[in-house]
């Protein structure tokens, strides 16, 4: 099963025209600047080699699954974005519309099967962006010969960037790094200055599940997880020896156990309820069960979309509306609600 298939079974468990330059330019409807001085040409390193990129590009299409929001912020509109789940209009989520203004909405790509390389083509691109993504070695044969590739860094796991360097990456990508790190220290101090309002999560355990297949935990790689790291939490160890390097696995019966951390996460969007999945044989025994520091989330949830496409335009909604309810699970207090609030 290809691990995008995976992606959208987990977040959901449930010949386009080639447009006029403005549509999909690098002049954008967020009025963001044009591309620095100096800043093409550029080599950008990847898993599959080297591109570079000659000069800014005006026809963008992102193959990776959460690109979009880094060139929104930056104030690039692509032509094509690839959607995983959530079926908003061009795959531009909720905190993106505002980016987005009076630009034209991206055509959609599917990556169920693969990167779709003849609708990539159709767009006419310029510059193909698969920084958070799974591209193959033959994908990126097939795709370098319609333009310059940009694939997700080497030495990580497919689908293992951090937004971090999604958004340093794409930057560079349409010449505008100085302007990318400024997006990155902005929502860097948003993390820090949030984690310093909720002493209570530093040093604490925690991980996130899905009640997908059983119980399915999201590796120490994965992005979601790292948010946690971001807010000074800690990776079990009891779970590090089962997932080192990975986008996570399947957690056996008889290591449930490996559960009881500081806060559990759990991604309630499976066949059972919250009610049904605390009164699991196994996992009713835990005290992270008991003394109720777990936090569910379901697939209507506000947190849900933000937690599993972690972007600096995300960010935010992360920060207001999921910390508080860490913390809700955090701080010792059963009564203390880690609901949804509002």
């Amino acid at each position: 099963m290809r691990l995008t298939t995976l992606l959208a079974l987990l977040a959901c468990l449930s010949l386009a025209a080639c447009g006029s330059e403005e549509s999909g330019s690098s002049g954008s409807s967020s009025g963001g600047s044009s591309a620095e001085q100096g800043a093409f040409p550029v080599m950008i390193e990847h898993k599959h080699g080297s591109t570079t990129i000659e000069k800014a590009p005006k026809r963008i299409v992102v193959v990776g699954l959460r690109e979009q929001d880094a060139l929104l912020a930056l104030g690039v509109v692509p032509v094509a974005t690839t959607e995983w789940y959530g079926e908003y209009p061009g795959a531009v989520f909720p905190w993106a519309k505002d980016e987005l203004g009076s630009g034209k909405v991206p055509e959609v790509l599917d990556d169920t099967d693969g990167v779709e390389i003849e609708k990539v083509a159709a767009q006419q691109p310029d510059l193909i962006l698969g920084v958070y993504s799974g591209i193959t070695a033959k994908e990126y044969k097939s795709l370098s010969k319609l333009a310059p590739v940009v694939a997700q860094p080497k030495g990580k796991p497919d689908f293992g960037t951090s937004w971090q360097e999604e958004t340093l990456i794409s930057g560079q990508a349409v010449g505008k790094e100085a302007e990318a790190q400024k997006l990155v220290d902005e929502t860097e101090k948003l993390v820090a200055d949030t984690a310093a309002e909720n002493p209570d999560l530093k040093g604490k355990t925690a991980a996130l599940v899905s009640d997908y297949q059983g119980v399915f935990v999201y590796g120490p790689q994965d992005v979601r997880s790292r948010i946690l790291e971001e807010l000074g939490m800690k990776y079990p160890e009891a779970l590090l020896d089962a997932f080192p390097n990975e986008f996570g696995g399947q957690l056996s019966d008889e290591k449930t156990d490996a559960l009881d951390v500081d806060v559990l996460v759990w991604f309630a969007d499976g066949d059972r309820s919250k009610a049904e999945i605390k009164k699991d044989p196994l996992y009713s025994k835990l005290s992270v069960n008991k003394e109720e520091r777990d936090v569910f989330i379901g697939g209507k949830d506000r947190v849900y979309d933000s937690t599993s496409f972690v972007s600096v335009l995300s960010m935010p909604t992360l920060m207001k509306e999921f910390v508080p309810r860490l913390a809700a699970a955090a701080d010792g207090d059963p009564s203390t609600s880690t609901d949804q609030q509002g």
